[in-house]
């Protein structure tokens, strides 16, 4: 991957915990590393298809500006969150800043802290049974495309299923989206719960009725045994219902675990 260095853009701002630090400001220096492909802008010679570092640093300063913090660890976090949100072409940020000025009472060249964020792909399986199905499903892809961290880039077609496990229930609409998120895994199935709630999904019966279910089937090859959400979706090769939505947009992407494409999953699962 192609890079962009600024190195020690120097920034006069007001974060830090004390008050004094607060009132009066001081001196950072920030670094930034953008990973991205410039490919286009070298053999175009065209400042459109590259990161204009001139207009960035003016936009990295009145954004670092913008808030006064009490620690750079929040400072920095936001800053590499603005530059991955405003820049579509940077996929992953390297951002450190420095505070020479650090009160700790003694001689240092200075403290720092440095975070390396990215874009994350991962697929989401969506379904339900209860309400106007359709509306709630459209009302969840909505949700999701509209946070600040999440933006879907595919959408499968929507399907009519036949309930598994529990069959004394309304048949199910389902569907899968590829979204591309800067919240890591747990971040994002908490996001998804959130949005699960919102439209008052109840677990009342294993596998029963729901108006809404939000599924992390993928999360780029992560392979994950947290108890709160284990990758890949640990039932996800034994479901149709999953299968096939997820062929609409996710043919060849490899299961990490299976070591198969999604495609020969699902041809596997429909000839036994």
């Amino acid at each position: 991957m192609d890079k962009i260095y600024i190195k020690d853009l120097e920034v006069y701002a007001h974060h830090g915990v004390f008050k004094e630090e607060k009132n009066l400001g001081q001196r950072f220096l920030i670094s930034l590393e953008l990973f991205l492909s410039l490919r286009e802008a070298g053999t175009t010679d065209d400042l459109t298809k590259t990161v204009h570092y001139g207009e960035l640093c003016q936009f990295v300063e009145e954004e670092f500006k913008k808030e006064s913090y009490d620690l750079i660890e929040k400072a920095t976090e936001k800053l590499a969150e603005f530059i991955l949100l405003k820049y579509d072409l940077v996929q992953r940020v390297v951002v450190k800043i420095k505070k020479p000025w650090a009160p700790i009472g003694k001689p240092l060249r200075y403290v720092s802290v440095e975070v390396d964020r990215k874009w994350h792909i991962s697929y989401i399986g969506i379904g339900g049974n209860m309400g106007d199905k359709e509306k709630n499903v459209k009302g969840a892809l909505e949700r999701i495309n509209n946070s600040p961290h999440t933006k879907i880039t595919k959408t499968s077609k929507f399907y009519q299923t036949s309930p598994v496990g529990y069959l004394e229930q309304e048949d199910f609409l389902n569907c899968a989206i590829e979204v591309k998120t800067l919240l890591n895994p747990v971040e994002l199935v908490r996001f998804l719960l959130s949005i699960e709630k919102e439209f008052k999904r109840e677990r009342v019966i294993r596998w029963g009725p729901r108006t809404l279910d939000l599924d992390v089937l993928l999360y780029d090859n992560i392979i994950s045994p947290q108890e709160e959400i284990i990758l890949p979706h640990p039932r996800m090769q034994e479901r149709m219902f999953v299968l096939e939505p997820l062929c609409d947009i996710a043919p060849y992407v490899i299961h990490p675990i299976l070591n198969k494409p999604i495609i020969q999953i699902k041809e596997s699962l429909k000839n036994n």
